[in-house]
């Protein structure tokens, strides 16, 4: 229960530190963008290069090799899927979500909140966390593609920064007004 082997010990050493030095490598040679959150995509190959290095680590039934082919081929999907929502507007629209603008200028977007499963309290802790004491300092709060919340404090300028958010809420009126 506490100790079966040095081998196992010393296998765990070394598939570790080879393990580590692949997945390192990997990821210079596939870029920041591999270990980005920038959308949900990217935190799914995130977590499952983490869950791969773990398994490589801890079960005696996936060898190295195994564990560095699997980093291989998640670093290459990752590449891959980034690549292709580079250039194609199609396939960066199925893959990647769009900001929604959840508060505005003193009012919560009561569709938007519904529509992202966010209640008002979540966005005031939003508010709280980045600095906001009063919701009158604050102009915008947008629930990004990464699941996290930007806080626009007033005289941001949110007219030009939430241009891209999702207008479910007619966003771009209370934009356009001001």
């Amino acid at each position: 229960m506490f100790f079966d082997s040095w081998y196992d010990l010393f296998r765990i050493v070394t598939v570790g530190a080879l393990a580590y030095a692949g997945l390192v490598f990997l990821l210079r040679i596939t870029g920041k963008r591999t270990l980005s959150k920038m959308n949900a995509f990217d935190l799914v190959v995130t977590v499952a290069l983490g869950s791969t290095l773990a398994t490589v680590l801890l079960s005696k039934d996936v060898t190295l090799t195994e564990g560095l082919v699997a980093f291989l081929l998640l670093c290459a999907l990752q590449y891959g899927v980034a690549s292709a929502s580079l250039y194609s507007a199609r396939f960066r629209d199925m893959i990647k979500a769009e900001p929604t603008l959840l508060f505005f200028r003193g009012r919560f977007l009561g569709p938007a909140l519904r529509h992202e499963r966010v209640t008002e309290d979540e966005v005031i802790a939003a508010m709280r966390s980045s600095g906001h004491a009063a919701m009158a300092n604050v102009d915008a709060v947008v629930l990004e593609t990464d699941g996290s919340f930007s806080v626009l404090g007033k005289g941001s300028a949110p007219a030009d920064t939430l241009r891209t958010v999702n207008d479910r809420t007619n966003a771009s009126e209370l934009t356009a007004n001001g």
